[in-house]
């Protein structure tokens, strides 16, 4: 191997690592948690497990998004699906097993931890 040869090879090693590890620290940059969350409305829903259950939360403009604000007990519910429905925005959740588990969500614009709204859901899994 000449030696321009192994500088070349060196430097697409460097340059590869460089590469990986600039995608790498991109896919774990993660949104800010959701700030204090402004009083907003509640509700309780009862099912069973193996239901379904979906909240339907308002579509709001100038580039504000709803995002999950706090964590949930995943052993109660756990989230399937979102879409974008009519004026809402639905999100789909799973009951999977018994118990309660509380739901926040944070409305915020983009990914940032200022929320200007909130909606609060408890599911009663039973």
């Amino acid at each position: 191997m000449t030696k321009n040869h192994r500088r070349v090879s060196a430097l697409t090693a460097v340059a590869t690592a460089l590469t990986v590890a600039a995608v790498a620290g991109a896919s774990l940059t993660t949104a800010p948690p959701v700030g204090p969350l402004p009083s907003g409305p509640a509700s309780t829903i009862e099912t069973q497990q193996g239901q379904l259950v979906a909240f339907a939360l308002p579509h709001r403009s100038a580039g504000r998004v709803w995002r999950i604000a706090r964590t949930f007990d995943t052993k109660v519910v756990q989230q399937l699906s979102e879409a974008d429905v009519g004026s809402s925005v639905v999100m789909v959740f799973k009951a999977t097993g018994k118990g309660t588990a509380t739901v926040f969500f944070g409305l915020t614009r983009g990914e940032t931890a200022k929320a200007h709204e909130s909606r609060r859901f408890t599911v009663r899994v039973r």
